[in-house]
């Protein structure tokens, strides 16, 4: 095992995220302002880890400046999460404003501001509203892009002068995935088109966003906007010709129908053609297309953790089920792997390099950081020393490596500015609640979810502080 020692440039970004879902909890929410992970959680609670969902969550909403206190001690650069629209607002049609929720959120910007973090904003981390999707089926409406335009511009107006990192969405391909392509999650719908109608409108809201974004002037004082997007690095399992066009179908359905669009302003010839040949092409029009190629993003987050390893599809396909993508590809399981054993999560740092070179090269080079990155694990609380301190060893050694081949991708030209872990503190994920914690700080259930930093809290600290991060690396990966 060597060291390897990477000085941090002075301007890199070196932050953490959550959400507004993830944290917030449900005090103060009105009726009516459920969002549709609320709704999920109401109606499907039972698959929830222990009965633990939003509602709790990490109550963020009344002990937010306790937890902006523990950013500043920690030295965090940035700090992203998002505002929930299904509580910004009263009234979805009419973009009514809920003041004593919006007031919330700029007492949250200026606390950041005040201590030196820069808050990173998000307008949607799944936070649809109940509202919309049971009236108009959520996204598969145009009508709820234009509300979410509106929803927006309510936004700008309100933090624009103080906010400098805006992005549309977190993950815009999750939600639909999980319930329409695969259908695990409520309301668990299987529909290969409405699943592509979804990618699409939201791709179609991100355009008309940065379109009101530039039209308004929000950039005058140097506010950039983006969207967070969770491409999956994608490996053939072999280099054989049948593996590689199975990894590059993946590539083309889960990766670049947003990355394409949303950089470079285009949808892939050969993915508009395998809509076409299975009957899912979303409904669109040249003047929305024309929106989407003259208004593509500042900058992109990217989430990262870990590999796809992608072969040939062996079975037979059964022709009375819809499309779908794995019609052409199957997981494949590589032997021998490093793995996060509580996630069953491949451990990869390469991960990062691999897609900042692709950045480079296929995307312009254009402006990007990891948004995301972490290591969920279960009970945490084994590893307690007699301080009842944490000490996540595991997560210091994953952070380091990662952060190692972010710093790589920059070494070797990538335009990357930053890493954000994931989380800063633990909190709620979808289904697994708090069963596999991912935080800097521990929120301890057992004792009014309370705060305490892990060793990884006071770690990341002295990199940050240190500007520098040194690393043991058994080799580099190839």
């Amino acid at each position: 095992m060597a060291k390897h020692t990477m000085n941090i440039p002075a301007d890199f970004i070196i932050g953490a995220a959550s959400s507004a879902w993830q944290t917030e909890g449900w005090s103060g929410k009105r009726e009516g302002q459920d969002s549709y992970l609320d709704k999920w959680y109401i109606n499907d609670r039972h698959v929830w880890h222990n009965g633990y969902g939003p509602a709790g969550a990490t109550d963020f909403y009344n002990r937010c400046s306790e937890d902006i206190a523990l950013m500043k001690e920690i030295g965090l650069t940035h700090y992203r999460t998002s505002i929930n629209w299904s509580r910004f607002l009263t009234d979805y049609e009419n973009v009514v404003v809920d003041e004593t929720y919006a007031d919330y959120v700029g007492r949250v910007i200026d606390e950041l501001i005040a201590i030196g973090v820069e808050p990173m904003i998000c307008l949607e981390h799944y936070e649809l509203p109940a509202y919309l999707l049971d009236k108009y089926d959520g996204w598969s409406s145009k009508h709820v892009v234009e509300l979410f335009v509106k929803y927006a511009e309510k936004v700008f107006e309100r933090y624009g002068d103080r906010v400098k990192h805006w992005f549309t969405f977190n993950e815009p391909i999750v939600v639909q995935t999980r319930v329409y392509l695969d259908a695990l999650r409520y309301p668990y719908e299987q529909n290969t088109r409405k699943w592509m109608q979804w990618n699409y409108n939201k791709t179609l809201a991100t355009a008309k966003c940065v379109q009101l974004f530039k039209e308004k002037g929000y950039g005058k004082n140097g506010a950039k906007i983006g969207v967070i997007l969770n491409p999956e690095v994608t490996y053939a399992r072999s280099s054989a010709p049948h593996d590689q066009y199975a990894a590059h179908v993946y590539d083309l359905f889960y990766n670049r129908v947003f990355m394409d669009p949303m950089i470079k302003g285009e949808y892939p010839e050969e993915l508009l053609q395998l809509m076409e040949k299975h009957d899912i092409t979303f409904e669109h029009t040249p003047e929305e297309l024309a929106i989407i190629k003259n208004n593509t993003v500042d900058y992109a987050g990217i989430n990262l953790y870990y590999p796809h390893r992608i072969k040939a599809q062996t079975k037979a396909w059964n022709e009375n089920v819809p499309f779908h993508p794995s019609y052409y590809y199957e997981h494949f399981d590589l032997p021998g792997k490093k793995m996060n054993k509580s996630r069953g999560w491949e451990i990869y740092p390469k991960i990062i390099y691999d897609m900042g070179m692709r950045i480079k090269n296929e995307y312009n080079n254009i402006e990007w950081f990891i948004s995301e990155n972490g290591m969920g694990i279960e009970n945490e609380a084994v590893f307690k020393n007699e301080e009842q301190i944490i000490q996540d060893d595991y997560r210091i050694s994953f952070i380091g490596e990662h952060l190692y081949y972010t710093l790589k991708a920059v070494e070797d030209g990538s335009n990357c500015k930053g890493y954000m872990l994931w989380a800063f503190t633990d909190n709620v994920s979808p289904m697994n609640a708090f069963k596999n914690r991912y935080g800097l700080v521990e929120i301890n259930l057992e004792n009014g979810r309370s705060r305490h930093l892990k060793k990884s809290g006071h770690w990341y600290k002295s990199v940050i502080a240190d500007r520098s991060l040194t690393v043991d690396l058994d080799e580099e990966y190839k």
